[in-house]
């Protein structure tokens, strides 16, 4: 049996392009399934800030088009190589050569539809002018979910690659790729796929439902954010289409790429440490109080957050529990950028209290670091959390993760009290200040008993949640899809 055959779809890939986790699953799977024997092709758009860079990307086939309706939209595809992955890039500057990849502050791209309705068409004439011959082809999110559709019903033109498995995997329900009925004569989509059972939606055109009812498998980043999308609360709508497929739903945890979140290696903190020497963590801690002008004791504990300033993320049960975790005695570092009343509430909220708390408001991959390593512990109170990734960084530094047991963070943390022999965290049940701060002054009181808490942080640092095994999983999904007959023939 030779090789098994991969292309990953996605609209972000790191390092390439990026505005969230999205792009650290699509940047980092591919490298871990060609590691464990794959071989694998990644697909993206061309855009603004991917020229911008020196990534050595090259031609790969100029002059190739899109069939739209009774004409043809032209398209170049690019390509550069890291270790033995193919990364390609679909280059149509009207649709990519933007400042943003979606949107603006000011709302989304109004061609949204437009945009990626091409680059999905663009990948499938791709793989075949490439001559991929994929046995499975595993699409991310609304912004690729049009590929098994078209695969499915305009097989005239992609008939050579008919015989690849579709896997689609959802990173947050919340966002569906919804656009008026209007749009759909503009993106080849007939008016007999308007209906419930296909791709309407309360009156307006769903990607995502593509993605739900083509393919072959549906997967979501973690066991239990693929069980709560099945429920009304988590759904977003689609809680009924998801149900019936059941059976064909998986939830994969996403992985960590430890050559970049390492407190043995990370080059952005004071002092490199491990878990067999962690005297360079009080060091980080005062480097990054130092920094943020925190002026309270060292021994206090220092909470850190770097997040979307969001309500999904819990940060107004942040901002509500301010007064009571500086009574615990407690110091807060925030970093983030989102909802400009969180902003504000923030920044007030620092200036308070300006001993004990810092607001940055941004993005600064820097000091993202320097929180992992310098804070004591980490906050997530997310009203839901499809995976989550720093509370995987947090183990890794030794930064003990205060969490709500929703979707991956209840998949990833133990909790302590629970389980004291695996116990990596804390973790309250009800998205509110009072289960908040019960959670956090659990972790506050075994904070006090040093011994107690340094083999708390043995244990997180201990905690393996690398590429590879996810990866593994992939790939046991790849081989299930492969083995069974395909969803629409």
């Amino acid at each position: 049996m030779g090789k098994l055959r991969v292309v990953l779809v996605s609209s972000e890939v790191a390092p390439f392009a990026k505005t969230g986790g999205l792009a650290d699953v699509a940047g980092s799977l591919p490298l871990a399934l060609e590691s464990l024997g794959c071989e694998i092709s990644v697909f993206l758009p061309y855009y603004r800030q991917v020229k911008d860079k020196d990534f050595g990307i090259k031609a790969a086939k100029k002059n190739m088009a899109v069939k739209s309706g009774n004409s043809d939209i032209s398209f170049s595809l690019y390509v550069c190589k890291i270790k033995k992955v193919g990364f390609y890039f679909i280059e149509k500057d009207e649709y990519f050569d933007r400042e943003f990849l979606y949107g603006t502050a000011k709302g989304d791209y109004p061609d949204n539809a437009v945009r990626f309705s091409f680059f999905t068409r663009a990948v499938l004439e791709s793989i075949v002018a490439l001559g991929l011959n994929p046995d499975v082809i595993h699409c991310n999110d609304w912004q690729s979910a049009l590929v098994p559709f078209y695969m499915r019903h305009r097989l005239q033109d992609f008939g050579s690659i008919n015989n690849a498995r579709m896997l689609f995997t959802i990173h947050n329900m919340a966002y569906q790729g919804l656009f008026p009925k209007e749009i759909m004569p503009h993106i080849d989509i007939g008016d007999e796929f308007f209906t419930p059972e296909t791709l309407e939606f309360y009156e307006k055109l769903s990607f995502m439902k593509s993605g739900i009812i083509y393919s072959d498998a549906v997967s979501t980043v973690s066991k239990g954010y693929a069980k709560e999308i099945l429920t009304k609360e988590y759904g977003c709508g689609l809680d009924g289409m998801l149900a019936v497929r059941r059976d064909d739903l998986y939830g994969i945890v996403n992985g960590v790429n430890y050559s970049n979140w390492s407190p043995a290696a990370d080059k952005f903190i004071k002092v490199n440490y491990d878990n067999k020497n962690l005297s360079g963590k009080i060091k980080c801690k005062k480097d990054l109080m130092s920094q943020l002008k925190i002026k309270s004791s060292a021994d206090a504990p220092l909470l850190g957050v770097v997040s979307r300033l969001a309500e999904q993320k819990g940060i107004d049960i942040i901002v509500h529990s301010v007064p009571e975790i500086i009574k615990m005695g407690c110091s807060l570092v925030v970093l983030g950028l989102g909802d400009e009343k969180y902003h504000k509430l923030l920044i007030g909220l620092s200036k308070k209290y300006p001993k004990n708390i810092a607001v940055k408001i941004g993005f600064d991959n820097p000091l993202a670091h320097k929180i992992e390593a310098g804070c004591d512990m980490f906050l997530m109170p997310s009203r839901y959390e499809p995976c989550g990734l720093n509370q995987l960084y947090s183990l890794k530094y030794g930064t003990i993760p205060v969490v709500r047991a929703t979707g991956g963070l209840d998949d990833t943390i133990i909790d302590y009290y629970s389980d004291r022999t695996n116990g990596n965290g804390f973790k309250f049940m009800r998205a509110d200040t009072g289960d908040f701060l019960d959670g956090l002054k659990r972790a506050v009181s075994v904070y006090k008993n040093k011994k107690k808490w340094q083999q708390l942080i043995l244990k997180a640092m201990k905690c393996d949640f690398s590429w590879e095994n996810s990866a593994k999983e992939y790939i046991k999904l790849y081989k299930i899809m492969k083995s069974k007959n395909r969803r629409f023939s």
